[in-house]
């Protein structure tokens, strides 16, 4: 049977990054999105809920999230579902859901001119052997 595991998330973050590096030198950033949803009921009466969701970057997405996000920063995350699962100090069975994080894109907030992608921040992309093909290039090839 075929799986499938994504998630697409846009919301503001609910506290600073936490960055912190496993053993292996590896960066790892710690972060809390809320995501709003607005509905109407049956009767037309409109309903606001939030979802809190706990996100987990690595590598240099977590070296740039933590140097260029903070808290109530609107930030697009797409990622995969993860449960941890762990034994608390009684013995008991414990579990959190979390996204990790595959890629992002920075949300300008109003006035603050265009938002930025993970791609468009020159000094946390990685190294390519390619040339990279500006976007002016790519719209001139546009038939349209």
């Amino acid at each position: 049977m075929p799986n499938f595991n994504k998630v697409y998330l846009m919301g503001n973050l609910t506290r600073d990054p936490e960055m912190k590096t496993t053993p292996k030198g590896t960066p790892v950033c710690q972060l809390g999105m809320a995501v709003n949803r607005t509905y109407k009921d049956p009767s037309g009466e409109q309903h606001e809920e939030t979802t809190f969701v706990d996100i987990e970057a690595w590598g240099w997405q977590a070296e740039t999230i933590s140097k260029y996000v903070s808290k109530g920063r609107p930030l697009f995350v797409e990622g995969r579902l993860k449960l941890d699962t762990w034994e608390n100090k009684e013995g008991e069975k414990r579990s959190r859901m979390k996204v990790v994080m595959e890629n992002f894109q920075f949300i300008s907030q109003r006035g603050e001119g265009e938002g930025y992608s993970s791609d468009s921040v020159p000094e946390a992309r990685p190294s390519s052997s390619a040339p990279s093909q500006k976007s002016e290039d790519i719209e001139e090839d546009v038939p349209f």
